[in-house]
Formats: C-alpha cells, sequence, structure tokens
C-alpha cells in the first residue's frame, strides 16, 4: 500500500511537471515580433523597467525585476496597490512598466493605466487573455496564455506563474545578450556571491605584507630562517639579496628536502639550501589566478613581487580558501 501511494505520488508531480513544461514550450512556439518589439522598447527606454503585478502574479513580477537588475536592465518591482498610494512617485518619464497579469483584468494594476498615460509612460502587458483590458490597453502585450492550470480545481495560478517566469527569464537574458552583460559586469552585481569573490578579488585583498610578511636576508643562518616561518605561520619565508631583489624561498617543502641530506641544521645558511628563481604572482592579478598556479606548479604558497621584481606579500592555500575563491 505504501509503495501504491508513493507511484501514485511521483505519477501525480510528473503530470504537473510535464503539464508546465508543455504550456512553456506552447507559448515558446507563439514567440513573435511583439516579443523582440518589447526588447527593443526596453532597450532605447532612458529610464528604469518598472514590473508589476498583483498576488501571483506580484511574486513572479518581482522574481523577473531581480533577475533582470542582476543581468544589466536597471527594474525594480512596484506593488500596485502601494503605487496607487504613493508609490507612483518612483515611476519617472523614460520608465517602461511591464504589467503582469493571468486574466489581464487585474484591478489594482489597471487604477494605474489612466495616471502612467498621463506621465507617459509606455506599458508592456503579460497577460492569458488577448483580448483582456491589459492587453488591449497596453503599447504591447505578451501572450503568455496556457490552456489548462496544473492545479486539479484549475484555480490556483501553476501553469500560468510557471509560463510567466518563464518568460521573464527569456526576457532578462534576451536583454542582457543585447546589453553585451558579462561575466564581470555579473560579479559587480554580485560581490558577495562566490562569483563575485571568483572576478573580483586580486591577490593584493587577501596578500599578507607589511609586519605580517615572512622575509630574511640573504645570509641568514636556517635556524633564524626556521623560526622566521614559524612566526609568520606561512609554511615559508622570502629571501631578500642585499640590493633589495627577491633572492629565492625557503618552505616547508625545503625543509623536508634538507633533512632529506642531513639532519645537522645547525651550519647551514638559507643560500644554500633555498629555492632560488621561485615562483611568483603580481599583486594586481585576480585570486583565481593563484589558485590555477599554484595547482599546476603544486605549490602551497606564492610571492607577491611589484613590477621591479621586488618582494610585496605572500599568500598560501589557506588564504584562498578563506576568501572563498577556492
Amino acid at each position: 500500500m505504501e509503495n501504491a501511494n508513493l507511484s501514485a505520488r511521483i505519477a501525480r508531480a510528473r503530470e504537473v511537471m510535464t503539464l508546465e513544461a508543455e504550456a512553456i514550450l506552447a507559448v515558446s512556439s507563439r514567440l513573435d515580433g511583439t516579443f523582440t518589439r518589447a526588447i527593443d522598447l526596453i532597450l532605447a527606454a532612458s529610464g528604469r523597467l518598472v514590473v508589476t503585478g498583483m498576488g501571483k502574479s506580484g511574486h513572479v513580477a518581482r522574481k523577473i525585476a531581480a533577475t533582470l537588475a542582476s543581468t544589466g536592465t536597471t527594474a525594480f518591482f512596484m506593488h500596485p496597490a502601494e503605487a496607487a498610494h504613493g508609490d507612483l512617485g518612483m515611476i519617472a518619464p523614460g520608465d517602461v512598466v511591464l504589467a503582469l497579469s493571468n486574466s489581464g483584468e487585474s484591478d489594482e494594476v489597471l487604477a494605474l493605466w489612466p495616471a502612467l498615460k498621463r506621465k507617459g509612460i509606455r506599458i508592456i502587458a503579460m497577460t492569458g487573455r488577448a483580448t483582456s483590458s491589459m492587453a488591449t490597453l497596453a503599447d504591447l502585450h505578451i501572450d503568455a496564455h496556457v490552456d489548462k492550470e496544473a492545479c486539479p480545481l484549475g484555480l490556483a495560478p501553476t501553469t500560468s506563474t510557471t509560463v510567466q517566469l518563464a518568460l521573464g527569464d527569456a526576457l532578462a537574458v534576451c536583454l542582457m545578450h543585447e546589453r553585451g552583460f558579462g561575466r564581470e559586469d555579473f560579479a559587480m552585481s554580485h560581490p558577495a556571491g562566490s562569483l563575485g569573490r571568483r572576478l573580483l578579488v586580486q591577490v593584493r585583498d587577501i596578500m599578507h605584507s607589511g609586519e605580517a610578511l615572512p622575509a630574511v636576508g640573504s645570509g641568514t643562518s636556517l635556524k633564524d630562517a626556521l623560526l622566521e616561518m614559524t612566526r609568520k605561520g606561512l609554511g615559508m619565508t622570502a629571501v631578500i639579496a642585499a640590493d633589495g631583489s627577491l633572492a629565492g624561498i625557503y618552505t616547508d617543502g625545503d625543509l623536508r628536502r634538507t633533512l632529506d641530506r642531513t639532519l645537522d641544521l645547525a651550519g647551514l645558511v638559507i643560500d644554500e639550501v633555498m629555492t632560488r628563481a621561485p615562483v611568483t604572482i603580481a599583486a594586481d592579478r585576480l585570486a583565481t589566478e593563484a589558485v590555477q598556479i599554484m595547482e599546476s606548479k603544486k605549490k602551497n604558497g606564492l610571492l607577491v613581487v611589484n613590477d621591479r621584481g621586488q618582494l610585496v606579500g605572500a599568500l598560501n592555500m589557506h588564504d584562498l580558501f578563506k576568501a572563498g575563491v577556492v
């Protein structure tokens, strides 16, 4: 009995998803020049795209506005009921309104039409009825008609809101393409996200510098160099020549190799055991490039140098993990 209930639930869920997928494909096949004119209208606007809708369409409109805003189109959601009580003041000449309603007869949205028209605002309606008031009064109408809601009662907006969301995504992606909006632009809008960290964080933002930078002079005893490594905790130390240039690096790995050769470290000088011509990176490079270098060269740390080859910083893989770029 339990297996029968499980199968029935899976079958019902698949029926809903199939119905909504077929509705999206049906709307996709009906896309025409009106959709491209809507894109042109938004691109040509000197102002913002204001997205509005009531009820479930309002929830979808809010998400569409968020998607547009994060992909290069300046957009925001305006609640139609609040708009009628003062928020219409947020709309300025040059703005375009995208209004959503399955029936196309939303009283709260239609109540805004006279004021929007007086302001000279162009309106794009997205409805499920081409003969609805919103569709006929708008400058452009995007057809979002569905034959059947997934709700078994045919009442709860399900298929219709899924189609609205898909059309909103299509609109956002098309506008994104037209504007040449790329990964770097996306990162600028998402500085707190993982992509933003990968594309915006530079080596200088996470490197150790100043007093935290492990460095010893050429001719330093290995014992003192190891003490510097221990104090700074990066598993390495830079070695600086008398003229201020970078002479080499000594790491935990170098220490293991030294111990393979001899256990008598007392008389050793850092110059005898350091790695010369170490792998380095510039401070203005992206932190993701440091990850790539360290992985390809099998290094746990990197020294950072300026354009004159002088030491300015150091970082290790832990720093990159902490910054969220790995």
